[in-house]
């Protein structure tokens, strides 16, 4: 593996650099130098350039990729309303991208993001962290192997915090949405609810999201999936201020004989309950531990949590780069979990079951 010449991309303020998006590459000095950082926040920038080591600092992203003709670009803020437009950017100058979630805004904004990647045979890699984990490789083989029987339906939530709703099913309906991909593949369908206070919201009453994430509504919403090839039903809902302690957050899998318990992040282990009540109180059977080494196997690999996991996703970028393959969380991967959050509005607006993909690209509050 060579060297490669890294330009950091953060905005101080406005999603400052996501989870470690910036920091990632001092992990692995032998394969990355990190030759600049932009932000446009004096003392941000300056802080950002002892943070990362970076050789030199920017205000203006396109000066820093004229002068300095990075391989790969971090785009890091959490704020997704540059993202297509700094996607747009390093692609220009022929960048691969390593990108904060959520993707992008709209679906039409995605599309121009992937279609120029293909034609440039550029790779981007998206900061869904559980996609990297062994641990994921292991639930899905448990439940080919029939560990659970016949899988029958997905169940994920939010945080269900202070954002639950609208925001909760961008920002981290993301990461599970994104999950109900990697175990059952594309879906093709959705019909969604969405509620404000109890009662079915209104156009009249959408807000411009946090984090630069465009048009929200509802403090509630409840969606309903189904797969293109996987007769399993998928759900997804997040209720504003229902958080538990420790949250939800995650996904559970229903088969005929068990349930997985997985939760979202690198190498954090799940939990597989053996058992056709789906209920450890009605059997002798209790929950037993999945790691990446297998059920009720230690833990032994290094390099957990976030850091791990964007490890796992720069050092998988570089893979795809050099064998010219889809990276693990693809530009497609990024759309296709966009398309799944909007299809929620998109059926909510239409009152009606949609087909994905979306035939419409706009944001469906816009």
């Amino acid at each position: 593996m060579k060297n490669y010449r890294v330009a950091i991309i953060g905005h101080t303020g406005q999603g400052n650099y996501g989870h470690g998006l910036d920091t990632v590459w001092k992990t692995l000095p032998e394969q990355f130098t990190v030759a600049g950082v932009t932000d446009l926040n004096p003392k941000g920038l300056e802080n950002a350039v002892q943070r990362t080591g970076a050789e030199q600092g920017f205000t203006d992203v396109r000066k820093m990729l004229q002068e300095l003709r990075p391989e790969i670009v971090a785009v890091c803020p959490r704020w997704i309303d540059r993202h297509h437009e700094l996607a747009m950017t390093a692609a220009d100058f022929n960048c691969h991208i390593f990108m904060e979630k959520p993707f992008c805004r709209t679906m039409e904004e995605a599309d121009e993001v992937v279609n120029t990647l293909e034609m440039k045979h550029l790779k981007l890699a998206i900061a869904h962290q559980s996609r990297y984990s062994p641990v994921l490789n292991v639930a899905k083989k448990l439940i080919a192997d029939g560990a659970i029987g016949q899988p029958l339906e997905i169940r994920g939530r939010g945080k269900e915090d202070r954002r639950g709703g609208g925001e909760d099913l961008w920002v981290l309906g993301s990461h599970v949405l994104d999950l109900f991909r990697a175990f059952f593949g594309d879906v093709d369908s959705c019909r969604a609810s969405v509620l404000n206070e109890g009662r079915p919201a209104q156009m009249s009453e959408v807000v411009e999201g946090n984090e630069g994430l465009g048009p929200l509504l509802g403090d509630e919403l409840h969606a309903e999936y189904t797969f293109a090839d996987s007769p399993v039903r998928g759900y997804f809902s997040s209720v504003r201020n229902q958080a538990g302690n420790p949250s939800r957050f995650g996904l559970q899998i229903f088969g005929s004989k068990g349930v997985i318990d997985f939760y979202t992040n690198y190498l954090t282990p799940a939990f597989i309950l053996r058992d056709s009540s789906w209920s450890p109180g009605r059997t002798d059977r209790q929950w037993e531990t999945i790691s990446s080494a297998g059920i009720d196997m230690p833990e032994t690999m290094p390099d957990r949590g976030m850091t791990g996991g964007n490890k796992a996703a720069v050092l998988d970028l570089v893979s795809a780069i050099e064998q010219d393959r889809p990276t693990m969380s693809s530009a497609d991967d990024a759309r296709a979990s966009m398309e799944l959050i909007l299809s929620v509005y998109e059926s909510y607006r239409q009152g009606t079951t949609v087909s994905l993909p979306l035939k419409n690209r706009q944001h469906p509050l816009a």
